[in-house]
Parts: C-alpha cells; sequence; structure tokens
C-alpha cells in the first residue's frame, strides 16, 4: 500500500472521526466515570475490538459485490455516500449534547474481561457501524494496486489499533475528560460540527468519484 498517499490521511481521517462525539465516546465516557479508570479502559478496548468484525465483513462484502457487478458496487457507493451526508447533516444539526448517564451500579463483581467482551458486543451489534465501515474504508482503497481484500484488511486494522488507542486513553481519563465537557457544553458542540462537515465531505467524495 502507497504509505503517503493511503495510509497517512486514512489514519488522518481515522483519528479525528473517532475522537469526535458519538455512541461509542460516549459509552466508554460512562463506564469510566461511573466505573473507574480499569474498566473505563477495558471497555473502551472491547469497542475498538469489535471494529475488527466489522472490517471481515468488510472485506467479504466489498469483495463480493466487487466480483459479481460494477453497478451493484456503484449502487453501494452511492448508498454509502448518502448515509455519510445525513450522518452529517445530522451532526451539523445537533446542539452538542454531551451529558453522560453516570450509573450508579455497584462496581463489585464486575471485571475488566466482562468491560471488555460488553464494549466488544455493543460495537460489533451496531448495524450502523457495519455501514459505516462499508461506506468508509473502500473510498482509500486503490484498485489498481490490486489485491482489493488485503488493502481493505490493511485499512481496517489500523482503524482498529488507533480506536484502541484514543478508546483506551479516553476510558483512562474519563472522569476528568466527563467534567470538562459538562463545564463546557460548547466544546462539544463544535466537535460536532466537525465532524459534520467531515462526514458530509467524504459523502461527497464518494458519490462523485468514479
Amino acid at each position: 500500500m502507497d504509505f503517503m498517499g493511503q495510509l497517512i490521511p486514512f489514519l488522518f481521517a481515522a483519528i479525528l472521526l473517532t475522537a469526535t462525539p458519538g455512541p461509542d465516546n460516549l459509552m466508554v465516557l460512562s463506564v469510566g466515570a461511573s466505573r473507574g479508570r480499569r474498566l473505563g479502559m477495558a471497555f473502551g478496548l472491547g469497542c475498538a475490538a469489535g471494529c475488527l468484525s466489522h472490517t471481515l465483513l468488510a472485506v467479504l462484502g466489498v469483495s463480493a459485490v466487487l466480483a459479481a457487478s460494477p453497478v451493484a458496487f456503484t449502487t453501494l457507493r452511492w448508498v454509502g455516500g448518502a448515509y455519510l451526508i445525513w450522518l452529517g447533516i445530522g451532526a451539523l444539526r445537533s446542539r452538542g449534547g454531551v451529558g453522560l448517564p453516570v450509573a450508579g451500579a455497584d462496581v463489585a463483581g464486575d471485571s475488566a474481561a466482562r468491560q471488555f467482551a460488553k464494549g466488544v458486543l455493543a460495537n460489533a451489534i451496531n448495524p450502523k457501524v457495519v455501514l459505516f465501515f462499508l461506506s468508509f474504508l473502500p473510498q482509500f482503497v486503490v484498485p489498481a494496486q490490486g489485491n482489493v481484500p488485503s488493502q481493505l484488511a490493511v485499512l481496517g486494522v489500523v482503524f482498529t489499533l488507533q480506536a484502541a488507542v484514543l478508546f483506551g486513553a479516553l476510558g483512562w481519563f474519563a472522569g476528568s475528560i466527563g467534567q470538562w465537557l459538562q463545564r463546557c457544553p460548547r466544546a462539544g458542540l463544535w466537535l460536532d460540527r466537525l465532524a459534520g462537515v467531515v462526514f458530509v465531505g467524504l459523502g461527497l467524495r464518494m458519490v462523485v468519484s468514479r
């Protein structure tokens, strides 16, 4: 793969999208703030690991579509682009609500392994994340380089690794981060705006590309 032309732009986009507020971020913040750093970090690493299942689906799904019909792949590209634009519009219209649902459950009997498994499941069963991977990863694939499944797999692993770093750190620092977001509600608003611009831009790129 082209390190400068593919991996660096992909890593930049992946980090930006992972860092912007979303369901996974809020869940990691909630677990970390209510159950402590260790369990928050375990849950965050589980959410990141769940991305591997979406990577596998993207590899199998996109490869099958490419092999079956160029028309089908074009349809998938249009649907994926429309979905990303829809996500972007939703983020742009958001009011930046980032309140933390701090749970009051007792931590006794819980474990890092259990929270890790919960994080994996929470991410793996999210159909929107499946569609997101099918929409996002192919934009950084260069068919001319050949071996599309391998390119998708590498991109998926890179996304998982950066998510593990960010979600793990988010779980560790969840207490102080949660307090900061609650003191600065406009921070969440502008992060939503930034995410919206990124999603709309990626969606338009997918729709107009050939």
